[in-house]
């Protein structure tokens, strides 16, 4: 079965055909670097690292972009709040940025160009626009002709008489058509701003990221991604823009994933339930949280509130602990216990589960059900270590498929939680434990059980021994 995805340009799934064998050309909106990203931002952040994670398993090679807006209208307001340069406020927030996705083990893109850095090449694209017609100069500013753009409409589905553009493209008399967008603003006294053929000024936001995906994978690429709130004006924008510049198909496949609500309510500032990722890893282990965002389709809905997030904690919690009691079991066993009878049906199995695992995720990256999968695996694996003699060759499979099955989510199954003692100082404690316990003083053995409790660290008494695991 080849890899599956829900086109939104054309409203179904469609098998991927990538327009050079072996290569995924990808570009994902980036952020608005004005302030920290909120949690919704981690959504597509964390969904479209897993898709990009999972093309790697398949054998693409992946070209990921995904860029930085640093200057528009929330920066310099932002600035002036700070009292900073509107460069100051982008590299503290790229530097925040990175801060949070990299405790989501998000992998770093092959590259996060920045809109200043790249102002040769949405100048050109908007001087190439103006000279096909489909541009027009205004008072310093430059507009694009939204009704020149035939297809203009086709990847959110409206028609054009209905299309009614969003707050970030401001209505006024210098446009020759209500509908027209921003590609080039004049320059405000005090704003930052750079030369052009079109007077001082910055560029619009759609036009940035139809000139870096063109510099960075070219004029036509595979895949486009962002949240669903893209759709229109962004994406749409994108698509007139390029298209009528360079006379070809933007992009293959469009993908969007839908919003991430708080207690069932869209985030907002005006509701009061607007959070940042920031803060939100300052309470949970982020772990925890690229689990969560995982654990529903990427195209419904998903809902946070603390209840759920207990249930992904211990949702997690159930992978993790199988992961460690069959290394636990591997690293203990003196030698090779093998059941030559029902050896190969567990292997078969687990070959199986991996099928399964891989079908999941062919159907257009569902990770809900890889990650019921990945629970069946860890069950499976709990019932062969109930067993008194088994294979080091099954548990040592057991182990890889958990790996395998983890990087490609981006999970990370050894405890990273952080606490006062060392492995050293735990492992004594238990020896105190088991000594206190051979003596019959089961209160030290207690107080010593609780000891660690409070450390954040649980025992387990198994057949090969007590082990530890931090909880």
């Amino acid at each position: 079965m080849s890899i599956q995805i829900f086109n939104t340009l054309k409203r179904e799934k469609e098998p991927f055909k990538p327009l050079k064998d072996g290569e995924v050309k990808m570009y994902v909106c980036g952020p608005t670097v004005y302030n920290y990203i909120h949690i919704g931002n981690a959504r597509p952040i964390i969904v479209f690292d897993t898709v990009r994670r999972y093309f790697t398993y398949r054998g693409y090679d992946v070209k990921f972009v995904s860029n930085f807006t640093d200057v528009d209208d929330k920066l310099i307001r932002a600035a002036n709040e700070l009292k900073l340069t509107v460069p100051e406020v982008a590299d503290r927030f790229i530097g925040a940025y990175f801060d949070d996705v990299d405790q989501l083990n998000v992998a770093k893109a092959t590259v996060n160009p920045r809109v200043t850095e790249n102002m040769d090449e949405i100048i050109q694209m908007i001087s190439t626009l103006i000279e096909k017609g489909y541009a027009y100069e205004s008072a310093g500013d430059v507009y694009f002709r939204t009704k020149e753009f035939k297809d203009y409409g086709k990847l959110s589905g409206q028609a054009l008489s209905e299309l009614q553009h969003g707050a970030r493209v401001e209505y006024n008399e210098r446009k020759q058509d209500e509908l027209d967008f921003t590609l080039w603003k004049a320059a405000k006294p005090g704003e930052i701003f750079w030369e052009s053929p079109f007077g001082n000024g910055r560029p619009g936001w759609h036009i940035e990221c139809s000139a870096l995906a063109k510099k960075y994978l070219g004029e036509t690429i595979d895949i486009h991604a962002g949240g669903q709130d893209l759709v229109f004006p962004h994406h749409e924008d994108e698509i007139a823009q390029s298209e009528a510049a360079t006379g070809k198909t933007f992009a293959n496949y469009w993908m969007h994933n839908a919003f991430l609500n708080i207690d069932g309510e869209k985030m907002s500032k005006s509701l009061g339930n607007f959070i940042t990722l920031h803060d939100v890893l300052k309470d949970n282990d982020p772990n925890v949280i690229r689990f969560f965002m995982l654990s529903v389709h990427y195209r419904k809905p998903i809902t946070l509130n603390d209840a759920i997030l207990e249930d992904a904690k211990n949702g997690l919690e159930r992978l993790m602990i199988a992961y460690q009691n069959i290394d636990h079991r591997i690293q203990t066993d003196d030698g090779e216990y093998v059941e030559e009878a029902h050896e190969d049906e567990w292997l078969e199995q687990l070959t199986e589960l991996k099928q399964a695992f891989e079908d999941d995720m062919d159907d257009d990256f569902n990770t809900a059900n890889a990650i019921t999968t990945f629970h069946e695996l860890a069950k499976r694996a709990n019932i062969y270590l109930s067993k008194e003699t088994v294979s080091v060759n099954v548990l040592r499979e057991f182990l890889s498929m958990m790996r395998l099955f983890a990087e490609v989510l981006g999970l990370k199954l050894e405890n990273t939680q952080t606490d006062s003692l060392d492995d050293s100082e735990v492992e004594a404690l238990i020896e105190e434990r088991l000594q206190a316990r051979n003596e019959r003083n089961f209160a030290r053995a207690d107080e010593i059980r609780d000891i660690l409790k409070e450390k954040n660290i649980i025992l387990e008494d198994t057949a090969q021994g007590t082990r530890f695991r931090r909880g």
